[in-house]
């Protein structure tokens, strides 16, 4: 039952936040919608904020799933880094992400890098620079750094793509700036050859 629960105050949870954002979503929204009562979200989630975190961590797990999707169905280790990326930045497009995660989640959960969410992005990233180290197709550079440096930018791109007033102009400006910080790693003998066959 419990389980049950969580996710009928999941669903409603996004729904609502999706259409009136977290500061117009009442408790009441939130319950009512499922037959639910306050305690049944007090207990399962402590507050609001705490349903807000949960949804955030649904929906942004759901996002590094479609990205890594598409970066699986590259040939090379290199084209699936920049795929992800670019994959990530574009899910900005999307209404729910960009209302809840984007735009919402810094405002009410504070700084992204520290969401669980994005800390099981980072490990993606940094299983990635790490191969790609080994494959010598990177300058000598330190792991975590390059993986910080490579999500921050792929993060701040949608979070920029999502705030402009013209997203979709905006994408590919994006998209095309995170390719070239990401071609910066690039040891020079690999650089020409793998920019030139970039997607």
């Amino acid at each position: 039952m419990m389980e049950v629960t969580r996710r009928k105050l999941l669903a409603s949870a996004r729904a609502a936040f999706a259409e009136k954002g977290f500061a117009e979503t009442s408790m009441d929204d939130l319950t009512a919608a499922v037959g639910l009562t306050r305690g049944a979200l007090y207990h399962n989630f402590g507050d609001k904020k705490g349903l807000f975190a949960a949804v955030v961590d649904q929906i942004d797990a759901e996002m590094a799933g479609r990205a890594r999707s598409l970066a699986e169905a590259e040939d090379t280790a290199w084209h699936a880094l920049l795929a992800e990326g670019s994959a990530y930045i574009e899910m900005a497009l999307d209404t729910e992400v960009q209302r809840i995660v984007l735009r919402d989640g810094p405002a009410v959960l504070g700084d992204p890098a520290r969401w669980p969410s994005q800390n099981r992005c980072l490990d993606a990233t940094r299983k990635a620079v790490a191969q790609l180290l080994v494959e010598g197709l990177l300058r000598p550079v330190d792991v975590e750094a390059a993986s910080r440096l490579l999500n921050g930018a792929a993060l701040n791109a949608a979070l920029w793509v999502a705030a402009c007033d013209d997203p979709v102009a905006m994408l590919p400006k994006a998209q095309e700036a995170f390719r070239m910080l990401a071609e910066g790693l690039l040891a020079s003998s690999a650089s020409l050859v793998m920019a030139h066959a970039s997607p």
